[in-house]
């Protein structure tokens, strides 16, 4: 953990209680290993340093990704860290996939670097209720996939659906909302800015065998225009889970001018959420509220709010 307003400062536990306690031991093993043959830890400061993140996905299936995030500038630190990652493969035969990237920017974003695989797969599945998500090294994904199933089941709730409607789920990510609710709904129309994940939205849909999915990729203002409703129908629930920016007034414009009967509203920002909820008071009466606690002991709240259009 970050010490907080210490960038540059972590705070060695041995024991986090928000994660599985594998995820505990492969991150204290690489911790110990590390010590005991003298890795440097990154220093954000002097830029030096071979080991920088890791990251751990587990999911209900079983399976177990782990991508160590190194910077490497000379062969023998990347013989070191081969070492590494052939002692962790070893250590922990559990893991589905073991993948490795090599940041040697000095920011810690990894989108734009290349993943390589050591061991196993390049994904994992998810799932809830039947239905199969992959999970690639870069795709989003709520962290706390067991919480996830509640959040979605309450924006399924707050849509109401009966298996006629046209509903649009906008910031669709990798289409969990869009196929999780899609054998409710006549079709769902999703829309996100990553091209990638649209990629493994529609992948999704597949694997799923889900017919009555669209899914487009876009910056969301100017993909959802009055153009756009025209062509692909006005519709009668939209779904919006947009980032902790909230959403553009020209996003909820085009909400406005498409004048679904119901709007589900997940956000991870209360407070742009409010802002919005301002915005789309014009036409709507909020009508409902739940708050889904996403991230335990912390104060990060992810809130459903479902609006209902005036009559």
């Amino acid at each position: 953990f970050h010490i907080p307003g210490a960038f540059d400062k972590v705070l060695a536990i041995e024991k986090c209680w928000l994660q599985d306690d594998i995820s505990n031991r492969i991150r204290n093993a690489i911790r110990d290993y590390a010590y005991e043959h003298n890795y440097p830890f990154f220093d954000v400061h002097s830029q030096q340093g071979i080991l920088r993140n890791i990251i751990i996905r587990t999911s209900v299936t079983g399976e177990l990704m782990v991508i160590i995030i190194c910077k490497i500038e000379t062969e023998s630190e990347q013989t070191l860290f081969d070492l590494l990652l052939q002692y962790v493969s070893d250590s922990f035969p559990e893991i589905t996939s073991l993948l490795y990237v090599v940041n040697n920017k000095c920011n810690d974003t990894i989108t734009d670097r290349e993943v390589y695989t050591f061991r196993g797969n390049d994904f994992i599945f998810e799932e809830m209720e039947g239905l199969r998500f992959k999970i690639g090294s870069k795709s989003f994904y709520q962290t706390n996939s067991g919480q996830a199933y509640h959040l979605y089941k309450t924006a399924r709730n707050f849509a109401e659906l009966t298996g006629n409607e046209l509903v649009y789920d906008l910031y669709t990510g990798t289409g969990t909302i869009a196929n999780f609710i899609a054998h409710q709904s006549r079709q769902v129309i999703g829309i996100e800015y990553v091209p990638e994940a649209i990629e493994d939205a529609k992948e999704n849909a597949e694997i799923n065998e889900i017919k009555n999915t669209l899914f487009f990729a876009g910056d969301m203002k100017d993909v959802l225009t009055q153009d756009f409703i025209d062509q692909h129908g006005r519709p009668d629930v939209i779904i919006t889970d947009p980032p902790r920016v909230g959403m553009h007034k020209d996003v909820t414009d085009a909400i406005l001018f498409a004048e679904p009967k119901r709007i589900v509203y997940v956000s991870c920002n209360p407070a742009t959420q409010a802002r919005d909820l301002s915005l789309l008071d014009a036409k709507y009466q909020v009508t409902a509220v739940q708050p889904v606690d996403m991230f335990p002991h912390t104060h990060h709240v992810e809130n459903v709010v479902q609006l209902q259009l005036r009559k």
